[in-house]
Order: structure tokens, then C-alpha cells, then sequence
């Protein structure tokens, strides 16, 4: 009795990838490109960006297009802060193991942020040891928000920086100005990003 259920889940088996090909056939001949299917990772980032919810000094773009959403770039101004008044893009790579992988996340814009080095490089805990399945692009754009309300001292990429900002509060507010405008902090420049 076992085998011959075992024979009959085996032909349906054959019988599902043959109905398969033929409809791919049928789809090439009708002069429609063939389907590409959809990895887990595409289809999750699909759902989370149908959902978001972006506070108003956020956007995203997709650079590549719209067929290709596993590389995308968001822009944030903050509206509050130190940062107020600036433009910063992040570009997303999304791993095809995305949820269970975290997406890939770099500063295009150079900036005088603790927490941003300068090679982009951000420094946010849910994008690497806090990092779990259940989280989404929503909640590292809000992540990446809050790094320019509440900048962190005590997790920093950018050591000076970090330094400046525990210390002498006020001279970091006056680099975070002369960065933003464009101009020289120490030994590095920046480019205008207001």
C-alpha cells in the first residue's frame, strides 16, 4: 500500500515539471520572454517595500530600475538635529538570502558622523549583530533616521568624531556645518551635501 502511494506521488511529480515545461514552451512560442522565478529574498523584499511607511524626510529610488529591487538607494534629510538640513543617500544591496541575511548598507554621501566612516561604511547594530529575519527595510531606513537625530558616541566607525561629540559638543556641531557645506574638517574634505 505504501509503495504504491509512493509511485503515485512520484508520478504526480513528473507530472507537475512536464505541465511546467510545457507552459514555458507555450510562453516562448507566444513570443512572451520566459518567467523568471522569484527567489524567497525577492519576494520578501518585494512585500516590504509595498509596505512602507517612510517618515516625509525619506524617499528611496531605484537606480536600476524597477526589475532589479534587490539594489536600491535611499535618501534621508533630516529635519532635527545636527544634521538638519542635509541630503544623504544610502545605497541597499539585498542578499538573495534576505530576510535571514542583513541587507548591505553604505553612506554615498561623505559625512562627519560618528557612526559613518568615511568610506561610507554605517555602524548601526541591527545591520549586523541585532540582525534578525523579522526586521525590514522599513526598520533600518527608521535606524538610519535616527543616526542623524541622535548620533552615538559610544558605537563609533569614526573614532574622531565620536571623540568631538562626547567631549565638546559644540565643536561637533560646528565640523557637522562646515562638513555639510562643503569644506575641510582636520585633514578631510567635504563636499556640499545642503
Amino acid at each position: 500500500m505504501i509503495c504504491c502511494f509512493l509511485c503515485l506521488i512520484g508520478t504526480m511529480i513528473k507530472l507537475f515539471k512536464v505541465k511546467e515545461k510545457q507552459r514555458e514552451q507555450a510562453e516562448n512560442e507566444n513570443g512572451k520572454p520566459p518567467v523568471k522565478k522569484q527567489s524567497a529574498g525577492e519576494l520578501r523584499l518585494h512585500k516590504d517595500i509595498s509596505e512602507l511607511n517612510l517618515p516625509k524626510t525619506c524617499s528611496i529610488s531605484f537606480p536600476n530600475g524597477k526589475d532589479n529591487l534587490m539594489n536600491f538607494e535611499v535618501t534621508i534629510r533630516p529635519d532635527e538635529g545636527y544634521y538638519t538640513g542635509g541630503t544623504f543617500t544610502f545605497s541597499f544591496s539585498i542578499s538573495p538570502m534576505y530576510p535571514h541575511e542583513a541587507p548591505k548598507v553604505k553612506c554615498k554621501t561623505k559625512v562627519y558622523h560618528p557612526n559613518i566612516d568615511l568610506e561610507g561604511n554605517v555602524c548601526l547594530n541591527i545591520l549586523r549583530e541585532d540582525w534578525k529575519p523579522v526586521l525590514n527595510i522599513n526598520t533600518i531606513i527608521y535606524g538610519l533616521y535616527h543616526l542623524f537625530t541622535e548620533p552615538n558616541h559610544e558605537d563609533p566607525l569614526n573614532h574622531d568624531a565620536a571623540a568631538v561629540l562626547r567631549d565638546n559638543p559644540k565643536m561637533f556641531e560646528s565640523n557637522v556645518r562646515r562638513a555639510m557645506h562643503g569644506g575641510y574638517v582636520g585633514q578631510t574634505y567635504f563636499t556640499r551635501c545642503m
